[in-house]
């Protein structure tokens, strides 16, 4: 089939890229993204020279661009990841997120139903749920639960969710959506709090943490996303909501201590810092849904994932330094400026 990819020049979508094309040979994939701030094409090097694979350079709320690609490319199926996604950022600024989350999801959908894909599927996320109390770990995040959003970029998250749902109902547009914990692994944008953390320990500077670091997040590692996305793709039903979940509980004080320990830099790094506003407590995740109706269960504990993820970045560290320093802004230049 061939796909639309949007926001594949991210973290999440460019993991998914990769693992389309490597496990489904057949399948073509056209990637769209406006190459903002943590959009970097530098990660999409590998898959560049690939006959399968196209990289359009777009906004997905600019409607005169989606919509001739669309008449180019006759999508079978258009995967949504393109979205303003760092928390502190909506805060600062909630407009821009409404714009790329909320009107991009619209003017893709309404493509969609101009060309007749197959299935739109909607990247979603846990924090739409809002957040539960650090005393009650035995409540999850379930498919059913109402959204109750904490922040500008939840609430526009929440609020392209509803819309998504609301083209399936008045439409009959063949929607799926899943929401997801945190991910982490190979080409996250370095703001986010593991890569950060690696990279500040690496360069022997202070590991800033929110409040106390007592906050929890259920860490996904990315390509069991990507697994569990291909699935619903293929073999989900439409109008359905899956919760994608890690089953890996971890305190932010954890995670950092983790790192620590893994690049073996003391916990002296570590500097606690005013906390966000409005932050969520706990995150976590009931995937009983999506593993009952479609088999698909975490495969990478998080001591293996973040093993991976750190030998990653200390492999790769011209990749996550080229962003620190801007230079990534540049690739798109090199790559296109001559052609």
């Amino acid at each position: 089939m061939k796909l639309l990819v949007t926001g594949g020049a991210g973290f999440i979508g460019a993991n998914f890229v990769f693992y389309m094309l490597k496990t489904h040979p057949e399948d073509e994939i056209v990637c769209l993204d406006a190459l903002t701030y943590a959009g970097n094409l530098e990660t999409l090097e590998p898959v560049m020279d690939d006959p399968r694979f196209r990289f359009v350079k777009g906004d997905v709320a600019d409607r005169e661009t989606v919509f001739r690609l669309f008449a180019e490319e006759k999508f079978d199926v258009v995967v949504n990841f393109a979205a303003e996604s760092h928390v502190d950022r909506s805060i600062e600024d909630p407009g821009i997120f409404l714009r790329t989350n909320i009107l991009g999801t619209q003017v893709l959908m309404d493509a969609a139903r101009e060309y007749g894909i197959t299935r739109f599927h909607q990247v979603g996320t846990d924090e739409v749920y809002g957040d539960l109390p650090l005393d009650r770990p035995d409540l999850f995040f379930t498919e059913d639960m109402p959204v109750t959003a904490s922040s500008p970029y939840s609430a526009s998250k929440a609020s392209a969710d509803l819309l998504v749902m609301a083209y399936h109902r008045t439409y009959g547009l063949p929607v799926t959506i899943s929401r997801c914990s945190n991910n982490y692994g190979p080409y996250q944008f370095p703001e986010k709090l593991i890569p950060l953390m690696i990279a500040n320990a690496l360069a022997d500077k202070p590991l800033p943490v929110y409040g106390t670091g007592e906050n929890v997040r259920d860490w996904l590692y990315v390509e069991d996303h990507c697994r569990a996305i291909d699935l619903i793709l293929r073999d989900g039903s439409v109008g359905e909501v899956y919760n994608i979940g890690g089953h890996n509980e971890k305190s932010n004080l954890q995670v950092v201590k983790t790192i620590l320990k893994q690049v073996g830099k003391p916990e002296s790094l570590i500097t606690f810092v005013g906390d966000r506003k409005g932050h969520d407590l706990r995150y976590a995740i009931d995937p009983t849904k999506i593993h009952e109706a479609l088999g698909w269960l975490p495969e990478t504990k998080f001591d293996d994932g973040i093993r991976q993820t750190i030998d990653w970045y200390l492999q790769h560290e011209s990749w996550w330094k080229n962003i620190m320093s801007g230079d990534y802004q540049e690739y798109y230049d090199k790559m296109y400026g001559n052609r």
